[in-house]
């Protein structure tokens, strides 16, 4: 309980900081900051992807490492499992969260929905960074149409 409220009080400093006002913004400032914040996930999910499956020695198929990011790890780090997977069958998979903890604080209504995304880059780079240590080139983005639920769109770069 403790670890969860200083985990989201961490991560909404993390999104404040690099979100507050500028005097003289310059072009692409969000862009930056969106960055910056999956450029923090991505180490972080790396470390968790080398510490996490220490009883999985290799997964076996992608499907496997999607299945370990949505129990395993989403359990780590935000105390539940991840509320659905789905796939095409051809590289590109979708996570889906009805009650994202990120999330929650903001969904009393509309007027929020346009702040979501700077929510969710440091989840994105925490799951491209995950994927990386477990050998899975990706790319993840997210999208979010009703808060406080979103979903991460995962789609594996083939060599």
């Amino acid at each position: 309980m403790a670890d969860t409220v200083l985990f989201e009080f961490l991560h909404t400093e993390m999104v404040a900081e690099l979100w507050a006002p500028d005097l003289n913004p310059g072009p692409g400032e969000q862009k930056t900051s969106l960055s910056v914040l999956e450029g923090i996930g991505f180490p972080t999910g790396q470390a968790l992807g080398e510490r996490l499956p220490r009883e999985t020695l290799a997964f076996r198929e992608e499907l496997d490492v999607l299945k370990f990011l949505c129990k395993d790890l989403w359990v780590a780090v935000f105390q539940k499992q991840m509320d659905g997977l789905r796939t095409n069958h051809q590289g590109t998979y979708v996570l889906q969260d009805n009650n994202f903890l990120l999330l929650v604080p903001m969904a009393s209504g509309l007027q929020y929905l346009e702040e979501a995304p700077k929510f969710l880059a440091f989840t994105c780079g925490l799951l491209c960074g995950t994927l990386h240590t477990l050998g899975v080139r990706s790319l993840v983005t997210a999208s979010v149409t009703t808060l406080p639920a979103c979903m991460f769109q995962v789609v594996i770069l083939k060599s």
